[in-house]
């Protein structure tokens, strides 16, 4: 498994970041086939949006294919549940922060649930670990790196030499030029906050006064407190590279004096036409409103079909082809489903049985070798497609029974399971509706009653989102995500 780390530029060896590191102190953490992963989460304020998608989804299907491999994998991801935003609408509606926080978690467990993301094996929120934060920043003043100043306690960036070594900018660079944040109290200008003091709830007591975190010491300390150092992935959009990543290496490796992740791996922006997404320009696209237009399988082959450290652009064209490729793998999904039972065809099928099972396992190899090559989920999905093409061919051919199928379904349900798709699914009494409606409509076309037999399979469309197949001797039927949106 290679991916390409931001950090150093080149793409690397997951495996070799996996294995048994001498100068891991923890040896409780040693484990050759164990991946731990953090994840930058929300700053929970507002709804999550088409962005968030692109980055979750992403990690979502890197943890699914080291899974597969038969990696162990730790996954972490934060929720930042402290913070100036959540403060200020929280203000705007006349509630509590708090209120604030939980809405919004919620609202994402919502929002991810639908997008079939698997969750977290946890998911730290910020105000649940200000201790591990305080006692991160007493060690970074007892080391030198840090200070107390008339705002708060501030990190002394020139204390620490590789500052600058993910964003690839140096000091100079950034004195002479880079927007900083002006604060009289600090050393330096590049210096940046830990803890900031404040009156105002919501505020914890320090050593030093009340006040709050600065956001980036609570991804450290959330990471160094659930994964050690140093592990293997941390993850999260471009846009977190400097200064969060940066700022988080620097805080994090001076208080711990060991690497702090080995590999940095981060996905690029979502657009729209082309633009950026932004409030002023009343562009963001929320998950809920993609959700409602598009359905989850069609928005999951849409965030996976570009390189994921390229940019997205978020367009109907796109979001089209997405669908149109769902719904080829919906129909092979009910193809296999209903196959042939015939005696007489798994007779005659031997040679095509093994056409199949070649064209399976090469599919396969080819897919996971696409995965493996820095997460190439444009090649991958490629792949898959073609495989679906090929066995849809043979379904509408009536060359699909039961022992093809069962072939079949060993790799498609690895494929739709590492890419985090999912068939929906009718509930058993409308199974039996189903069944029922086309029993009748295959008598009315026996019977050249077609403008009666046409009223069923429009009612099967309307009421139960279901598409019919008609084959020679039967009819395949397949229940269809998001159909009333077509």
């Amino acid at each position: 498994m290679k991916l390409y780390n931001t950090l150093s530029r080149n793409i690397e060896e997951l495996d070799k970041a996996a294995r048994l590191d001498h100068e891991t102190k923890d040896t409780s953490k040693q484990d050759n086939n164990n991946i731990r992963l953090y994840l930058c989460g929300l700053t929970v304020y507002d709804d999550s949006h088409i962005g968030h998608a692109r980055t979750i989804i992403f990690f979502d299907v890197l943890r699914r294919y080291l899974i597969f491999k038969g990696f162990r994998v730790k996954f972490i991801q934060n929720f930042t549940d402290v913070d100036d935003k959540i403060i200020n609408r929280a203000k705007s509606e006349g509630i509590k922060a708090e209120e604030v926080a939980a809405k919004y978690t919620n609202s994402y467990f919502k929002d991810f649930d639908s997008l079939n993301v698997k969750r977290a094996d946890l998911y730290p929120r910020a105000t649940e670990n200000i201790k591990e934060m305080i006692n991160l920043i007493e060690g970074l003043i007892k080391k030198g790196h840090a200070y107390l100043s008339l705002n708060g306690v501030y990190f002394r960036v020139k204390s620490f030499p590789d500052y600058g070594k993910l964003s690839k900018r140096s000091i100079e660079e950034l004195e002479s030029g880079y927007r900083i944040e002006v604060d009289t109290s600090k050393e330096d200008p590049l210096d940046f906050a830990l803890w900031k003091f404040y009156s105002e709830p919501p505020v914890w007591d320090s050593p030093w006064g009340k006040g709050r975190p600065g956001w980036h010491i609570e991804c450290s300390a959330m990471a160094l407190k659930y994964l050690g150092c140093p592990f293997e992935v941390h993850g999260g959009g471009h846009d977190l590279v400097f200064p969060h990543h940066e700022n988080e290496i620097a805080q994090s490796e001076a208080f711990s004096e060991m690497q702090f992740a080995k590999i940095w791996l981060h996905t690029g922006m979502v657009t729209i036409n082309s633009e950026k997404m932004s409030k002023s320009l009343g562009n963001i696209v929320t998950i809920q409103q993609a959700l409602s237009r598009w359905g989850m399988n069609a928005l999951r082959i849409y965030c996976l079909s570009v390189q994921y450290s390229k940019p997205l652009d978020y367009t109907d064209k796109l979001l089209t082809e997405s669908r149109q490729r769902w719904r080829q793998i919906e129909t092979l999904a009910y193809e296999l489903r209903f196959a042939s039972s015939k005696k007489e065809e798994e007779k005659e099928s031997g040679g095509e049985l093994e056409a199949v099972k070649k064209l399976s396992d090469e599919s396969m190899r080819e897919f996971e070798g696409a995965i493996e090559d820095n997460m190439n989920t444009t090649l991958a999905i490629s792949i898959f497609m073609k495989y679906v093409a090929e066995l849809n061919r043979y379904a509408a051919a009536d060359k699909m029974n039961q022992s093809m199928a069962q072939i079949v379904l060993r790799f498609f349900n690895n494929f739709i399971d590492i890419l985090g798709l999912k068939v929906i699914e009718a509930s058993d009494e409308e199974k039996k509706e189903i069944e029922e409606l086309i029993f009748v409509r295959n008598k009315l076309r026996a019977q050249k009653k077609f403008q009666s037999s046409d009223d069923i399979r429009k009612m099967l469309i309307e009421k139960y989102s279901v598409e019919l197949m008609d084959h020679k001797d039967r009819t395949v039927w397949k229940k269809v995500e998001n159909l009333s949106t077509n």
